[in-house]
């Protein structure tokens, strides 16, 4: 008897939850003959075969066994891993199965967008992901690269591909992070026209590679405006950052990843990170010189909340306007860290309403003159307090009343 072609995609087991494992077994003949395994199929099996079928007449599959264990699967899960296992057994296929937008993922983004936080979710897995938003993080990273297994990598470029068009991002930045080089090039088709607005670039060494990027991506249909955070890695990367930061327009952040970092030089990451205050120093300048934010690593303990304070402190301190998170719990601890003082956000007022009293280019302060990148940093100071709630939204009457009163 002749073997049937098989192809599976998703995963299974007890400890699985919001994902499928689905099996798809080509025939000549016989038609679909759908086994679903599922706890809920009392109440969303025939939602589940409703969905197996249109894909099938959306492929032309005629003659299949389909195999589906659902642990909870989201329409958007069960379609990714429908459409990977068809095509780990027809290859050829060119046509995609797409869910519909969720209208709260149309929005743009600005490239001076706040990004205090963006929170990494392995990109194969979409437990993760469904309720990421709710953690309010400034970004959501749908990781593309080190979190997915190398024969995964087409399972996660659908999935990430989906999410990007149906959960609810809850106004945080839709972030990919691409794999390297010419893998990476080819990530950028399944979710370039699917409106991710920031696509991160992993182990950055060269304008070159930037480049490559915007090249091949200008060759698809963006439906919207994406920019671009290259990631410094390796001491090769820092050597070259001011030429990576300003290699494209598309550029808005510089970012470091001081475990690769580290790796390359073969030292220890520390806490006190000693070894590599250089390396951060030189991405927090060129960063500054290319007129990006810099945007720290992330933390790697995720129970040590007063390290993960301290270490937000530094950032801060040195010049960064974000960092990375690993955990959800992070978040909270970084946007509080990263606010302004008190201090700060008086000093603010004061430069604003100075210079917008003057009407000029120029103003003077205490006896000291401000121009307008002192400005402008003020300004970015407030909306951070505005954004955290530190201060209302008619600040300025307040603050005139409180200086006329004085």
């Amino acid at each position: 008897m002749k073997k049937l072609k098989r192809g599976h995609a998703g995963q299974r087991g007890a400890q699985i939850r919001s994902d499928c494992f689905i099996e798809i077994a080509l025939k000549k003949a016989g038609g679909i003959n759908v086994q679903l395994r599922s706890k809920v199929a009392s109440m969303y099996g025939e939602a589940i075969r409703q969905l197996l079928m249109e894909m099938c007449q959306h492929f032309a599959l005629s003659h299949a066994d389909i195999f589906v264990e659902d642990s909870g699967a989201l329409p958007f899960t069960l379609a990714a891993r429908f459409e990977t296992a068809l095509r780990r057994v027809r290859p050829e296929l060119s046509k995609e199965f797409l869910p519909p937008f969720n209208a709260q993922n149309i929005s743009a983004s600005d490239k001076n967008h706040f990004r205090r936080s963006r929170l990494y979710l392995p990109g194969n897995e979409p437990k993760f992901m469904i309720n990421a938003g709710l953690h309010l993080p400034d970004g959501l990273i749908l990781d593309l690269e080190d979190s997915v297994a190398p024969e995964e990598k087409d399972a996660a470029r659908r999935l990430v591909r989906n999410a990007l068009r149906s959960i609810d991002f809850r106004g945080a930045e839709r972030m990919v992070r691409l794999n390297q080089g010419q893998q990476g090039l080819e990530d950028l088709r399944w979710i370039v026209p699917h409106r991710v607005q920031v696509i991160l670039l992993p182990k950055c060494e060269s304008a070159q590679q930037v480049l490559a990027v915007e090249n091949a991506m200008m060759q698809l249909q963006a439906p919207n405006p994406i920019h671009f955070i290259p990631i410094i890695e390796s001491a090769l990367g820092v050597v070259k950052a001011y030429e990576i930061a300003s290699a494209s327009e598309k550029n808005c952040a510089l970012a470091i990843g001081l475990e690769d970092y580290t790796a390359d030089l073969g030292v220890a990451r520390t806490a006190a990170g000693r070894e590599s205050l250089h390396a951060r120093s030189a991405v927090i300048n060129a960063a500054k010189a290319a007129g990006l934010q810099a945007l720290d690593s992330v933390f790697s303990e995720v129970n040590d909340v007063e390290g993960l304070k301290a270490s937000v402190a530094e950032a801060k301190a040195l010049g960064f306007e974000g960092k990375g998170c690993i955990h959800p719990r992070q978040i909270r601890f970084i946007h509080e860290a990263f606010a302004p003082t008190p201090d700060e956000i008086a000093k603010a007022r004061q430069i604003v309403f100075a210079f917008e009293q003057t009407g000029r280019g120029v103003a003077a302060l205490d006896g000291k003159m401000i121009d307008a990148p002192v400005v402008k940093q003020a300004q970015q100071t407030l909306a951070l307090a505005l954004r955290q709630n530190l201060i209302a939204e008619n600040w300025r009457r307040r603050f005139t009343n409180q200086t006329e009163s004085a």
